[in-house]
């Protein structure tokens, strides 16, 4: 596994999800993904896959916002508890929120009170998926060889496990760290701050403390976010389940670089394919890289003639400074004054 770290960040996502997913020999894929922005990238892997080939499912709500029809896969609904304007309703407060202030020993307990506004949903969702005979049914006839999902809600996990099928988790990020709270990853609180905390790696000893008691809450806040998935989950394969226990079999592609985050060590089963959820790259103009060039050269022989010329004529810092900085933004050349 630590071969294929090199050469996956130089592949698609879609491409190295297929190689990843080749010792199954599957061509019939299962596809739970996550309703709102989550699915944006997802969308791009699925339809990667279908053009290779595969026969895929997506299964979704029927109540849904994004999760509309596609050339490249088949759709499964199943019904939900809920209407459209209450879906929209709930996700313009829990988009609203997130830019209400808040202390960072509060942050957990806010975000978890906004996180419930869509988590509950998403609950009713999962537990009327979970219930619905037909299209349990249908998946289990149905054969599929993998399954590819969002963990940020784990009724994709537990139907995996439900199914027995292999599975691929596409992850981005959650509030509690989910990736390496599951995954099992070292992340000591004394070097690698936690979410919403807004700290840097080198704290103070307060803000160790305060990182030291939002790691706790972010513990309860799993708890709180996800206990009651375990008694779903327990319901269908019954028999006591932990949800930490589904996740630790599974591929994880993280979407996000490494080199941007904390360093910590990762387990074997984690994948970064950080650039999967940017905007197509183009090629740079070949004019503007030499314009470009041309003027940082010439703002750095500009300081060089100031420490040579200063003690002669008295050229102050701050204006060569501003000079160079016109210079280099093509704003103006100096002495246009």
């Amino acid at each position: 596994m630590a071969c294929l770290l090199p050469a996956a960040q130089r592949l698609p996502a879609g491409f190295l999800f297929l190689v990843l997913w080749g010792s199954v020999l599957g061509d019939k894929l299962l596809v739970v993904p996550q309703d709102g922005s989550h699915w944006l990238s997802m969308k791009d892997i699925v339809e990667h896959l279908s053009e290779r080939g595969h026969d895929i499912v997506v299964l979704v709500p029927e109540v849904n916002l994004l999760l509309g029809e596609s050339k490249y896969y088949r759709r499964k609904s199943f019904p939900v508890p809920y209407n459209l304007e209450e879906l929209r309703t709930r996700y313009r407060s829990f988009g609203n929120n997130h830019f209400a202030a808040s202390s960072p020993l509060m942050a957990p307990l806010r975000e978890y009170r906004n996180n419930m506004i869509v988590i509950d949903m998403c609950f009713l969702s999962c537990q009327s998926l979970l219930k619905d005979v037909a299209t349990l049914s249908f998946l289990r006839e149905s054969q599929f060889d993998a399954l590819f999902t969002d963990p940020a809600m784990p009724c994709g996990v537990i139907l995996a496990e439900y199914l027995q099928l292999p599975s691929a988790y596409l992850f981005r990020g959650f509030p509690c760290s989910l990736e390496h709270m599951l995954g099992q990853s070292p992340s000591p609180v004394s070097y690698v701050p936690r979410f919403y905390t807004k700290f840097s790696d080198h704290m103070t000893f307060p803000q160790r403390l305060a990182n030291f008691i939002a790691n706790i809450l972010e513990n309860y806040l799993y708890h709180c976010l996800y206990s009651k998935y375990e008694i779903l989950a327990s319901d269908l394969l019954k028999r006591d389940v932990s949800l930490p226990a589904l996740h630790q079999n599974s591929l994880w592609l993280l979407r996000y670089d490494f080199v941007f985050e904390y360093p910590r060590p990762v387990m074997p089963n984690m994948i970064f394919i950080g650039g999967t959820s940017c905007k197509k790259k183009g090629n740079l103009s070949q004019v503007g890289d030499s314009r470009l060039l041309a003027a940082l050269s010439l703002h750095w022989q500009l300081w060089f003639l100031w420490a040579a010329l200063r003690p002669v004529f008295g050229i102050s810092r701050l204006s060569l400074g501003r000079w160079s900085h016109d210079l280099v933004v093509g704003n103006r050349m100096p002495g246009s004054e």
